[in-house]
């Protein structure tokens, strides 16, 4: 018995931290197998630049019934069907030792400090939506579908 557990330790010792284990990176996509999605490594507004490993361009803010427009733009321009994260998926991103923005930079490099928008709508007041701010790594859920706020799109693979 003895041994089996001091093998069940030294197991989950050695095991890779979630952080380095979750995101594998593919061009303009991230991997992320903890949730079993892929992002769009860039916020909204910005491309992918592969030579310098970066996002280009300006974060866009929209409101929830333009995000709508935007997922069927990134639809019909992008293969998968994409979506706004869930408040669970978009918090994993949060690297709290990490100096704002609070995300690996590595993977995502574009994003702002700020709230992002999440699709989770709140249990207690159906008309507000979760969001992640990456200024503090924090979740809130405080703004209404008509506010505008940057996004990052996954899909689910």
């Amino acid at each position: 018995m003895l041994k089996l557990i001091v093998t069940v330790w030294i197991a989950l010792i050695c095991l890779p931290s979630t952080s380095s284990a979750q995101f594998f990176e593919q061009g303009q996509f991230i991997k992320d197998i903890k949730n079993r999605v892929l992002w769009l490594r860039c916020s909204a507004g910005q491309v992918w630049v592969s030579e310098t490993k970066a996002c280009a361009g300006d974060v866009v803010k929209l409101n929830q019934e333009e995000i709508e427009v935007a997922i069927t733009q990134a639809n019909e321009q992008l293969p998968g069907n994409w979506r706004l994260p869930t408040l669970s998926e978009l918090e994993s991103l949060v690297c709290s030792s990490c100096a704002p923005a609070k995300v690996q930079n590595r993977y995502f490099p574009g994003i702002a400090r700020e709230a992002y928008w999440s699709g989770t709508r709140n249990s207690f007041n159906s008309q507000m939506f979760w969001s992640v701010n990456f200024q503090t790594g924090h979740k809130y859920s405080r703004f209404l579908r008509y506010q505008q706020l940057p996004f990052l799109l996954v899909q689910d693979y």
